[in-house]
């Protein structure tokens, strides 16, 4: 009875030593992330309610809001998101599908290729549209050869479609990544038992592999969905110059115009954005899992 009497103090202590430790071990990353992250969106949050002739006021907000610009960049971003999200959700998980399911030489390689192309720049991968679909790319090039057209009739990536295209195209691989890791735990003794009952592989999709990638597919989609929320390159290089975006405005702003207060407000509302879209997302896909 003593000694256990006596344990439970020591017990007591050692927790409360380890809750300490725990404390001091995280101070460094708290730190870190205070110095590199926290206090510089603390300044762009500051600039932005500081006009130019001084002071402290919400007149960066009121000019920023009141202009036509601002509202069109907002809504192009949020549906080139949603649209690139969906885009990327059907897209990747045919192909992850494919890729883990339906037995084709060489499909190691394409799963290790996927992991090979997280790491491409999206730039590249626009440059590479722009090669074969471009005004002067392989494809238009091609047509007026044999046409004898002065011009190609692949005009579409200077367009919020071309955006679109490249967006999904370079995303949807962030997609298939998770799925191909959950489709690899999946019992192949599930598929031939469904199989052997006689469900068609649609219904072998929707009844059992489905509900085992669903937080695959809410993973993968949420990541996408914030990328392309703040995505700069692709827009950018695809030279769609009526295709304005926020990350986009805030470049025109800050460097073209230098407008800085007005370049904070668009950033500190694209965070907004993101972070309530992201949100947003988490909650339909957690209901969608229950």
């Amino acid at each position: 009875m003593a000694s256990a009497t006596l344990a439970a103090p020591r017990q007591g202590a050692a927790t409360s030593r380890t809750r300490n430790n725990g404390w001091i071990w995280a101070l460094p990353p708290v730190a870190a992330l205070a110095v590199v992250f926290l206090y510089p969106l603390f300044l762009v949050g500051r600039q932005s309610l500081t006009p130019d002739t001084g002071g402290t006021s919400l007149e960066p907000y009121a000019d920023v809001f009141a202009s036509g610009a601002f509202r069109e960049a907002l809504g192009t971003t949020v549906w080139l998101a949603v649209g690139s999200t969906v885009g990327c959700l059907v897209l990747g998980l045919a192909l992850a599908l494919i890729v883990a399911f339906v037995p084709f030489p060489g499909a190691k390689a394409v799963a290790r290729f996927i992991d090979v192309f997280l790491s491409f720049p999206s730039f590249l991968i626009t440059l590479a549209l722009l090669f074969v679909y471009g005004q002067v790319g392989m494809a238009n090039g091609l047509w007026t050869d044999v046409t004898g057209a002065a011009t190609g009739p692949f005009q579409f990536l200077a367009t919020p479609w071309g955006v679109l295209l490249a967006e999904i195209t370079y995303f949807t691989p962030f997609v298939m990544r998770p799925l191909l890791a959950a489709f690899s735990q999946v019992e192949t003794a599930q598929l031939e038992v469904a199989a052997s009952l006689g469900a068609r592989p649609a219904r072998i999709v929707r009844q059992v592999i489905l509900p085992e990638a669903l937080p695959a597919l809410a993973a993968g989609g949420s990541l996408v969905l914030v990328l392309c929320l703040n995505e700069f390159g692709i827009v950018l290089f695809t030279g769609a110059k009526g295709v304005t975006t926020l990350p986009t405005l805030v470049y025109s702003k800050a460097i073209l115009e230098s407008d800085y207060p007005g370049a904070c407000v668009v950033a500190v509302v694209n965070v907004l954005v993101s972070v309530g879209l992201y949100g947003l997302y988490r909650v339909v896909s957690r209901r969608a899992r229950t």
